[in-house]
């Protein structure tokens, strides 16, 4: 595939590396309505990111909002005024919004084409196989799941049902990064020999982007949410407290982020939020799509002094900071470097530059391309850009750090097979005990 065809099949969102028994599977099922008619859209969890989705989302032309879900009872409240705000300025007549605590409610109007799930992260696998089965299409967060084994559970649904499935992985959209990994796909950089990703530290752990100890003080669960059900199949020995799903009110309703993702248990920390953005395009760039490393090597096991992934071909991967505290990904070559990152391209390769980027303010999660690949995929019923097998083993390298690295020790992973080699130890740890009520039946 030329220049010019990978660039043309990425922003379209044909999945020009997805095997042809894969296609053919989202092809089976019969196209959604005709290229007149709307397509009906429903939120499942609407905080932040849900709110960063809709700015995005409900500007489409060929898009309707019709519903919301989300366990807290203020959330779907700023859901209903924003909704209604957008339509009123838009000068439509708009029926009631309607919006729900329990997401089954949403997957049982047949009104509803597609979902847009933004749950915390330990909800997606159960609501989007959920989704599948109600016959819904879905466009879900990265990283697709919170363990591995649901990730394979969820690419066996989204198959088994022939639905539609975009991964929320929008720099898979973006022309910084499809250049950079075009450039590294068509061999510019010659023979990749190493790469560097940085997904990031905060405060919580400030070492690692791995997940810090939940040790958090239980807090009085505020009014209007049901901890029970935001809990899902997590254990209910998992107490609320405020950085897991902060207090919302009128005055502080904007830019508040749940801290579930910096965890164990309720999330996979830096590692799987950011690096579900910065592995993937990594993996994308060198072929592995599909595919993965085969030992993954904590940076507490000498020689190595930096998370690192091996692969098949020889490539090492590293996790670790490279350009100050830029997310994003280095890859070194026989003919320079190149490293991308959100709104930023450099290389010390001058064959290898690309024009200069736009300076937009406008924040990276509301780009409508990525979105409107979703729509088109639909319709057309081709697999878009960032199916579920891509996010599922993009996903899967950043679950692997964080069992490498909590067993401190290597382990050996078989990409094809999707197994440990030889350790129980290991294999325990591709999933966790669901409470009673739920389970990942397909």
């Amino acid at each position: 595939m030329n220049r010019r065809d990978f660039m043309k099949m990425s922003a379209l969102g044909a999945a020009g590396t997805m095997i042809p028994s894969v296609m053919q599977a989202a092809s089976a099922a019969p196209k959604k309505k005709s290229a007149n008619d709307k397509i009906n859209i429903a939120f499942i969890g609407l905080g932040q990111q849900a709110m960063n989705l809709l700015n995005g989302f409900i500007k489409l032309p060929d898009v309707r909002v019709v519903a919301g879900c989300d366990v807290y009872d203020v959330k779907r409240d700023r859901f209903v005024r924003r909704v209604n705000k957008f339509y009123t300025e838009k000068g439509e007549k708009r029926v009631k919004i309607d919006v729900y605590e329990d997401y089954q409610d949403v997957l049982a109007r047949p009104d509803v084409d597609a979902v847009i799930i933004a749950t915390p992260d330990h909800q997606h696998a159960v609501i989007a196989i959920a989704a599948c089965k109600a016959g819904k299409d879905i466009y879900l967060e990265k990283p697709l799941t919170l363990t591995i084994y649901e990730g394979q559970q969820l690419c066996k649904a989204v198959r088994k049902y022939s639905r539609i499935l975009q991964v929320g992985s929008q720099q898979r959209s973006s022309k910084e990064f499809i250049h950079a990994a075009t450039l590294v796909r068509e061999g510019l950089l010659g023979k990749i020999e190493k790469i560097k990703v940085h997904a990031g530290r905060n405060e919580v752990n400030i070492d690692s982007a791995a997940p810090a100890p939940n040790n958090l003080p239980p807090m009085e669960i505020p009014a209007g949410l049901n901890w029970d059900k935001w809990l899902g199949p997590l254990p209910t020995t998992v107490k609320y407290h405020s950085d897991l799903n902060p207090v919302i009110d009128e005055t502080h309703n904007e830019q508040l982020w749940g801290a579930w993702r910096w965890y164990k248990v309720t999330g996979g920390g830096l590692m799987t939020d950011w690096g579900a953005h910065m592995f993937d395009v990594a993996q994308w760039a060198i072929g592995k799509d599909l595919n993965g490393p085969v030992e993954i090597i904590p940076a507490s096991v000498s020689p190595y002094d930096q998370l690192t992934f091996k692969y098949d071909n020889g490539i090492l991967m590293t996790e670790e900071p490279y350009e100050g505290n830029d997310r994003g990904v280095k890859f070194y070559g026989e003919k320079g470097w190149i490293s991308v990152s959100r709104g930023k391209f450099k290389t010390n390769n001058k064959d290898l530059e690309m024009g200069k980027l736009e300076d937009t303010k406008v924040p990276f999660e509301t780009m409508a391309g990525h979105y409107q690949i979703f729509i088109d995929s639909i319709r057309s019923r081709i697999d878009p850009n960032v199916p579920v097998e891509v996010g599922h083993s993009s996903c899967t390298v950043c679950n692997l750090a964080n069992i490498a690295i909590e067993l401190n020790r290597p382990v050996v992973w078989n990409p094809i097979v999707q197994k440990f080699m030889n350790d129980p130890e290991a294999t325990k740890m591709l999933h966790y005990d669901y409470r009673n009520g739920y389970s990942l039946d397909i």
